[in-house]
């Protein structure tokens, strides 16, 4: 593939997540399109994530390491000011992408230039009924998507593709531990078309960490926090009252767990 295509940069933070970091990076490695750096910035790991991601020699490998431990999306933050890239893309460590990710989604926003952000169908890898399954069965819209987004949060941040220039006027929230690429997202959902691809180029993987009562619990404190912080922005649109529903939800799966 021509050099002369546009730089991605793939952003990936890691505090010790050495279980699947070697998958994750050869999923990047294998890629079809090959103009790509990886950020990768580890936040304190104390296990073997140093060594495992310098085992890779690639050199469009960036290695970087935070002066102290900082919340995932403040060390994301710091991340993209590290990247080069015309494009920005995110794979955590315990995710994995489909060989042709990057050339599609390039693909995309190439040839349709009054979009700045596309995302993207995913599968779901389930570790404890050993099943992978694809999200969505049924193709989403593209487009003013703010009111989809609001009624059924779709985007997967594991499939998220973006132009870098956005970073120069938006950001992550650093407060945030679970939620902040849904508040990116919707920000951003108010004024930019979105672009949906419906192939599944991503893997998101289901396991223990992800899925603990400690995780859910600070997601609905989260979730909780933004739509008080929120309601005044978004009481307007017809589709706000079903985030109240999904936090009803979360609440829910707290006191299933809490229970078991």
């Amino acid at each position: 593939m021509s050099e002369k295509k546009p730089l991605v940069s793939v952003i990936m933070n890691c505090h010790n997540g050495e279980k699947y970091l070697e998958q994750s990076v050869k999923s990047i490695i294998d890629q079809t399109y090959n103009n790509w750096e990886l950020i990768f910035w580890d936040n304190q790991s104390t296990d073997n994530s140093k060594k495992i991601i310098h085992k890779f020699t690639d050199d469009r490998i960036k290695y970087f390491k935070s002066e102290n431990f900082k919340k995932l999306y403040e060390s994301r933050n710091l991340a993209i000011q590290k990247a080069q890239g015309k494009f920005v893309s995110f794979l955590d460590t315990d995710d994995m992408w489909v060989q042709d990710k990057i050339e599609k989604q390039v693909n995309f926003l190439e040839q349709n230039t009054d979009y700045e952000i596309v995302y993207s169908n995913y599968y779901i890898l389930d570790e404890f009924k050993k099943k992978k399954f694809a999200m969505f069965k049924n193709k989403l819209t593209s487009g003013i998507i703010l009111n989809n987004l609001l009624k059924k949060y779709t985007v997967g941040i594991v499939t998220v593709f973006l132009s870098r220039d956005i970073f120069k006027d938006y950001s992550f929230d650093n407060r945030f531990d679970i939620i902040g690429d849904f508040d990116l997202i919707l920000r951003l959902s108010e004024t930019k078309k979105i672009g949906y691809i419906h192939d599944t180029l991503a893997v998101y993987r289901l396991h223990n960490s992800n899925l603990s009562k400690k995780r859910i619990a600070l997601h609905a404190n989260e979730m909780q926090g933004w739509i008080r912080e929120n309601k005044n922005n978004f009481k307007n649109k017809k589709n706000f009252k079903y985030l109240k529903l999904y936090l009803i939800k979360l609440k829910l799966k707290i006191l299933f767990r809490f229970l078991l």
